[in-house]
């Protein structure tokens, strides 16, 4: 799995930050953007993956190494030994290499991880970050959280009291949805300043920027590997 610093390179974070400034130019809004590499451990896949290989190694032991009776009606001792000590060998090796795959490839956990469980982490993360980056202590509870999970392709976006107050929870949802939409496309970075720039467009009517103003937070993308 690719680290967050990985995927958005300097060029890319200096240019949403310079959206967040300009947006910010025309809002009282505190916008905090945030790109995370996961939002969860993810354990199930490793153990489902490592179990499926586990059992076709098993079948395949079973399938090439048959018991058979000698000329006296016993087990033949050697080949039983051979097969049980194959088994166990494959059995433990596939496991292992299962449960490494699925902790390195990103497609399997995906696969192995129902949507709901990603969902749930990206906005229990989300939560998280929101009040460990202190974007809920602005002093008109004017704080914007715009959180992106690369591994879940996932964004949540939350707004502290005003925020939410002023401009409302369905506009909340359409720039969330929107930001998740165009996680598909790569281009994180992109998709971060198009939804910035529409939150301060936004933002500018219902909290537009006052004599006084001060940048409580600076402007920079948070990046968490």
């Amino acid at each position: 799995m690719k680290r967050a610093s990985e995927v958005v390179s300097n060029e890319q974070r200096l240019q949403v930050e310079a959206a967040v400034k300009e947006a910010e130019s025309r809002t009282s809004c505190e916008i905090v953007p945030v790109v995370a590499a996961s939002s969860g451990r993810y354990d199930r896949p490793e153990d489902i993956v490592g179990l499926w290989l586990a059992t076709i190694a098993a079948v395949t032991v079973w399938l090439l190494f048959p018991r058979q009776l000698d000329d006296l009606g016993n087990w033949d001792g050697s080949s039983l030994l051979v097969g049980l000590l194959a088994m166990i060998v494959s059995v433990v090796l596939a496991f292992v290499t299962g449960a490494v795959a699925a902790g390195r490839i990103d497609p399997l956990r995906r696969i192995f991880t129902p949507r709901t469980q990603q969902q749930e982490e990206v906005a229990s993360r989300a939560r998280e970050v929101f009040f460990d980056r202190r974007v809920h202590h602005t002093a008109g509870g004017t704080g914007l959280l715009i959180y992106v999970s690369l591994f879940e392709q996932v964004a949540v976006v939350l707004g502290d009291q005003t925020v939410m107050e002023k401009l409302g929870q369905p506009a909340i949802d359409e720039l969330c949805s929107r930001l998740t939409d165009e996680l598909g496309s790569g281009d994180v970075a992109s998709a971060l300043c198009r939804v910035i720039d529409d939150a301060g467009v936004r933002l500018a009517d219902v909290l537009p920027q006052e004599e006084g103003d001060v940048n409580e937070i600076h402007d920079t993308l948070i990046l968490i590997d």
